[in-house]
């Protein structure tokens, strides 16, 4: 599952998150992001047990993507302790990021 990140639930998500989270920064006129999506979906059902996924759409919460540092998406958090231990920007492809889920989050 993946789960959609707003202000709201924010604290849910990734303050009080007790698995590593790893977040998809997008926006729907994205070309790159669109084709992401459906492989972020993938390692969503695959790896849940271990992680939590979740999107953050720039348009909707600009807050958040400046909070964030956000300059270019897609971008790719990944987030333990409710500290971004890693950034990765552009595509990636499933093996690539599962790799970076893996590097980053252990």
């Amino acid at each position: 599952m993946v789960h959609d990140l707003t202000k709201s639930s924010m604290h849910d998500l990734i303050v009080s998150a007790t698995k590593p989270v790893i977040v998809d920064v997008f926006a729907p006129w994205c070309g790159p992001c669109m084709q992401v999506k459906p492989i972020f979906a993938q390692l969503a059902a695959e790896l849940e047990q271990s992680y939590i996924f979740a999107q953050l759409n720039v348009d909707e919460e600009r807050e958040l993507a400046i909070q964030y540092s956000i300059t270019s998406i897609p971008t790719f958090l990944f987030i333990k302790n409710n500290k971004v231990v890693g950034k990765e920007t552009g595509y990636m492809g499933k093996e690539t990021l599962k790799e970076k889920i893996s590097a980053y989050l252990g």
